[in-house]
């Protein structure tokens, strides 16, 4: 096993600075500069009364070192964006080729190609405990009409195989897919391209099917937040220049939403570029690691968390933080070797602040391989417990782009276990990829 480095940030050390709130006052509210009202897609299924063909893939539910393993989706493309959400019976995946349901226990329920839902690449997807729906989006950006449309998919219930609504938000100067979020009102897009790189609608609006007032501001607010915290407020978050930055869409004086800045907090850390492309066995072709940038950003306990791929002493490392909603660092861990590279890494955390951090591993000696690992709230901080290895690569890929993201969530129903989807190279040196539970909730019994 390779060697993993820990370390702790705690509140209160000025090496990382415990500066709030901006140094001062939050910056002013800021309207929106276009509103905007779309009529959704509705009544759609995953079957649509026959006209989607079936999807199956995956399944095979066994048990690894005492934890639920199952398979994911096998696109045989080394772009899989592998993403999840994990609700009340079910957990729902989507890829780059299209959407699958499973049941909890890891079983293939259905499937069908992304088609049935208006088409696009570039999936998240999120699962919201307090309206109890899922959501999903998928970027077109071949539509006839030119208008790159963001398709925001959202549930009507808990149930992902009955009812959806798509609403097609266009963005047509998108030049990729985005980041989604959402908070007890809001469901939060922001995406490259353009002056107004982010949008709000009315989650309360979606989930009925009902037209909804898209609500766009100036720039990019940064990558939404999924907020677990009973909150109305939708939380952004970005990492500009040496700075952590937060902003939040709340609720102006007549009801519209406005964004404001809660903090801008240079965060002082020792590692924070990009990392560079990472070995792999078998050839000397790279991979790519993943982004200084988070793909997914939770708010939990009044804190942020997220985990992203950083350069470590000229190697791809892990590294994630806790962050109080004034800027103050309580708690950073690394993942690092001398030997392996850790790339694509997301994280999830529960209602009683333990952690799943999710990631890949790969070295001149290994495949690109799945791996997770995880603390409990009362660990010593900034620390993680031995990773457990998922699954092992069978082959070298032909280098370049890789995965793209992961995804790790909290199940939406107890919100305690922790769950991750990893990419693993198969034996073409294609992406498979590989679902895993930790069940928290038998361990606080």
């Amino acid at each position: 096993m390779h060697a993993l480095l820990n370390f702790a940030v705690l509140m209160g050390i000025s090496f990382f600075l415990t500066a709030h709130l901006a140094f001062g006052s939050p910056q002013q509210k800021q309207d929106p500069i276009e509103v905007i009202s779309v009529k959704p897609i509705k009544k759609l299924k995953f079957d649509n009364g026959g006209k989607c063909p079936e999807r199956k893939l995956g399944g095979d539910p066994r048990t690894v070192d005492g934890y639920l393993v199952f398979d994911g989706s096998s696109d045989g493309n080394l772009q899989v964006d592998p993403q999840i959400a994990v609700g009340t019976r079910h957990v729902f995946h989507a890829t780059n080729s299209g959407l699958i349901i499973y049941d909890k226990e890891g079983n293939f329920v259905k499937g069908v190609s992304q088609n049935c839902f208006n088409g696009g690449i570039d999936p998240k997807v999120f699962y919201d405990p307090h309206n109890k729906i899922y959501g999903f989006n998928l970027w077109n950006p071949w539509d006839k009409e030119k208008l790159k449309p963001a398709n925001i998919a959202v549930s009507k219930s808990d149930d992902p195989t009955a009812a959806w609504s798509v609403y097609p938000i266009p963005v047509p100067q998108g030049v990729d897919g985005g980041g989604i979020g959402f908070s007890r009102k809001w469901i939060g897009y922001s995406y490259p391209g353009g002056d107004r790189c982010s949008f709000v609608f009315a989650t309360a609006q979606a989930k009925k099917g009902h037209d909804a007032d898209i609500y766009f501001f100036k720039g990019s607010l940064g990558h939404p937040v999924q907020t677990q915290d009973a909150t109305d407020d939708l939380h952004f978050f970005a990492i500009e220049g040496d700075s952590f930055v937060l902003r939040k869409v709340t609720d102006g004086p007549n009801g519209t939403p406005v964004s404001q800045e809660v903090f801008s907090v240079p965060h002082k850390l020792i590692y924070i570029g990009g990392p560079p492309p990472s070995p792999q066995n078998g050839t000397d072709k790279k991979t790519a690691s993943g982004d200084r940038n988070p793909k997914n950003i939770v708010l939990q306990s009044e804190c942020i968390w997220f985990s992203h791929a950083v350069n470590c002493e000229g190697r791809s490392a892990v590294q994630w933080h806790q962050i109080t909603l004034d800027g103050k660092i309580l708690q950073t861990g690394l993942i690092f070797s001398l030997k392996s590279s850790f790339i694509q890494t997301t994280i999830a955390v529960n209602k009683r602040n333990d952690v799943l951090v999710g990631f890949q591993e790969t070295s001149p000696e290994m495949f690109i391989s799945p791996r997770m690992a995880y603390r409990l709230a009362n660990d010593p901080a900034g620390t993680l417990r031995d990773t457990i290895h998922l699954g092992e690569g069978k082959s070298a890929t032909a280098g370049g782009p890789w995965g793209d993201y992961s995804s790790s969530v909290v199940d939406g129903e107890n919100l305690l276990d922790l769950w991750t989807i990893q990419s693993v190279a198969d034996d073409t040196g294609h992406g498979d990829t590989v679902i895993s539970k930790i069940a928290i909730s038998k361990e606080s019994k």
